[in-house]
């Protein structure tokens, strides 16, 4: 039996929403090295506990890839999900006790796999007497403690998240996401928790969520005029001195953002995307921080407070349940109060256990009506397409998200004032794994092509600001001399820009000279046979991402929108495929882009 069962909430919403698992560990004072004794002799009182954490689980239950259909597997031999991360965590506890132990997520919890799809979007948890969301049940299961928003969580309105939170026996946190009218916090803030020590001494520990700014672009539709993210830093700075002063000895910030510093959205909004390293720097009084939203793996990173010289941990547990972040803290009783002597974090590995079966039991059925919803055949194609290559040449399976796109944009336009305007789309390569076979075409195919959530929207461009953004999607490819070898694993990717910040284009042809600096290497930019005119106007189809900023290309988001749409462009890939029952390459496929140098093809 817990001894003590107490918990404190940031805002009085969330009340009962979380609860304390208490009790401890004396660790005798020479475990640590530490013979000194303390007044008459006596040995210093001491405690250690550990907070464990994931991130970025993105809709992982079962170590399953629905999009292939089969157990999950990258080239590292990874394994993913929280039925995993189930049996590490157990075993953590048993060896620290489970009064030890805390739980917590940095957010980026329901949405990413078709399991989280089909839970938001078609057997929905919002209905009524609708199902409880997979990712709350296992949650649940587990025990969390508390896990911070992350940007995702947003993707499909604000109600799903309510829903979810509801669902979910622990609060889901967020200091910096505020309701747009009052500014106060529109989930809690903070929890504190209560562990029990031998010592007659709780130690409370506060547990800080922190979201991030990004949501007022990348989910603009669903949170304008609803609520707003102000920045990491500004929001920490005022709740963790506050903190501090209701008595918490350990202070940790869960905080859905990355390490870097950096932001993949320019200078739209005045707050840092991945600002978890800035927090740690600027705000005194952080003693760990779980660190979210960058898809990285950190064991163990500290980072100094420039006021008070005092190192503080952190550690990104790395996405979908591939791994388990440990913070070991040790604490010693000094002046009438618990101190951290000492932090330290380490992950552990999913690939290291089993499935608990407690999980897999629970969600089986939920699972077998996703995987015979992606298996649902669409449609047949009259010959296999797949991404493989697609990093570095225009391939027929891109295509096909380009005509679905432009298509659906003219026919969303037809008949307006900017109907006779060219439509031009851009795609990415998503997963470089995607594929359709030859004949028979399922949900799990065309999905898979579209791993994201994303809307489409139509966006007014000149010919010049085309040129300009496809120059700064070029910046993909690493400068590669004439003559010199060419290894695709090598070519793409120049400075960390991931595959899905490469975006083709399509209607128009042009050559990508690699052999070129940056922001000169677009050649012969045509459009119908003729070089473009800076100053004719074009349609761009593009996804909402893309739109609002995602990826800092140019132009885009300052654009005139034209028209948008709330139908994730996944579906409408899917719809096309339904409604012409057939696809076929030869019909849409053209070589619009290619690789040079001097002229010359590079494949």
């Amino acid at each position: 039996m817990p001894l003590n069962r107490r918990t404190f909430l940031g805002t009085s919403a969330a009340a009962g929403a979380g609860v304390a698992i208490a009790g401890g560990a004396a660790v005798p004072a020479e475990a640590h090295g530490h013979g000194h004794g303390h007044g008459h002799g006596r040995p210093q009182k001491r405690y250690s506990f550990t907070v464990m954490g994931t991130t970025d689980l993105h809709g992982n239950v079962f170590n399953w890839d629905y999009f292939t259909d089969k157990e999950f597997d990258d080239k590292d031999h990874n394994d993913v999900g929280l039925a995993k991360i189930s049996t590490l965590v157990e075993q953590v506890r048993r060896e620290k006790g489970r009064h030890n132990t805390l739980m917590i997520d940095a957010g980026d919890t329901i949405q990413g796999t078709q399991l989280s799809y089909y839970y938001a979007k078609i057997d929905p948890i919002t209905a009524k007497h609708g199902p409880v969301h997979p990712m709350a049940q296992a949650m649940n299961v587990i025990g969390y403690d508390a896990a911070a928003l992350g940007n995702h969580e947003f993707n499909y309105g604000i109600p799903v998240l309510r829903k979810f939170e509801e669902q979910c026996d622990f609060p889901l946190l967020g200091a910096n996401a505020l309701d747009a009218k009052t500014l106060k916090p529109a989930f809690a803030p903070y929890v504190i928790k209560k562990l029990r020590t031998p010592h007659g001494r709780d130690v409370k520990v506060a547990i800080l969520g922190l979201t991030n700014p990004g949501i007022a672009i990348w989910d603009k539709v669903n949170v304008g005029g609803k609520m707003v993210f102000p920045g990491l830093e500004e929001q920490a700075a005022k709740f963790v001195p506050r903190l501090r002063s209701m008595g918490a000895d350990v202070v940790i910030v869960s905080a859905h953002s990355g390490n870097s510093g950096t932001s993949s959205y320019g200078d739209q909004i005045p707050y840092v995307e991945n600002a978890a390293g800035l927090v740690a720097e600027q705000v005194p009084g952080i003693d760990a921080i779980l660190v979210g939203h960058a898809h990285l793996e950190i064991p163990e990173y500290f980072v100094e407070n420039k006021e008070t010289g005092k190192k503080v941990v952190l550690s990104e547990p790395l996405k979908w349940g591939q791994r388990l972040t440990l913070f070991d803290f040790d604490l010693v009783w000094e002046k009438g109060r618990w101190v951290v002597e000492k932090a330290g974090s380490r992950v552990l590995n999913s690939n290291t256990a089993a499935e608990d079966r407690r999980i897999t039991r629970l969600l089986a059925d939920e699972h077998k009506k996703v995987v015979a919803y992606v298996n649902q055949v669409i449609g047949t194609s009259t010959a296999a397409m797949t991404t493989a290559e697609a990093a570095w040449k225009d391939e027929p399976i891109i295509d096909l998200i380009n005509v679905v796109q432009a298509e659906t944009v003219k026919a969303a336009l037809a008949g307006g004032e900017y109907a006779a305007l060219p439509v031009l789309s851009q795609a990415s390569c998503f997963s470089r794994t995607a594929q359709i076979p030859a004949g028979d075409v399922t949900i799990k195919d065309a999905a898979g092509l579209y791993p994201f959530e994303n809307t489409l929207e139509a966006r007014l461009l000149t010919g010049a600001q085309i040129k300009d953004y496809l120059e700064f999607s070029a910046r993909y490819y690493v400068q590669t001399a004439a003559g010199a070898p060419v290894d695709p694993a090598k070519l793409t990717n120049a400075g960390n820009t991931p595959d899905y910040n490469y975006d083709a284009v399509s209607g128009l042809t042009y050559d990508i000279d690699i052999a070129k600096p940056n922001g000169s290497r677009i050649v012969g930019l045509s459009f119908e046979g003729k070089a473009i005119d800076p100053a004719a106007r074009f349609v761009l189809a593009v996804n909402n991402y893309r739109a609002s900023g995602g990826g800092n290309f140019p132009h885009v988001p300052g654009a005139k929108q034209l028209w948008a749409n709330s139908e994730e462009i996944r579906n409408t890939i899917i719809a096309w495929v339904q409604a012409k029952g057939s696809v076929d390459g030869g019909q849409f496929a053209s070589v619009d882009w290619r690789l040079t140098r001097d002229g010359t093809p590079v494949f």
